[in-house]
């Protein structure tokens, strides 16, 4: 409740500044408004230039990276094939020499 009434009395306060102080107010207004549109700008631009450089960046990584992994895929496929086959090859001989015993 406490706080209901303090923010009705600034609310309060800040408009009867604001009229009594229409000229000062509309001046720090007039001031104020351009600087916030060059800063916001400024960040505008910022952002903007480091979206084009994440995509460019991103293309740039995806293209060299990509054809390194396929070849790496391939690449362990093959071995764990090759391991598989062994695996195979090795239970087959100690079957085999399970069953001569």
């Amino acid at each position: 409740m406490k706080i209901l009434i303090g923010g009705l009395v600034a609310a309060i306060l800040g408009i009867v500044g604001i009229v009594v102080f229409w000229k000062h107010f509309l001046t720090i207004l007039a001031g104020g408004v351009p600087l916030l549109l060059l800063l916001f700008g400024a960040l505008a631009v910022y952002l903007g230039f480091e979206e084009v450089r994440d995509r460019f960046m991103e293309k740039t990584y995806e293209s060299s990276q990509t054809e390194d992994y396929k070849a790496e895929i391939e690449k362990l496929k093959t071995e764990i094939e090759e391991l598989k086959k062994a695996k195979a090859e090795k239970e087959e001989e100690k079957k085999e020499n399970n069953s001569s015993d």
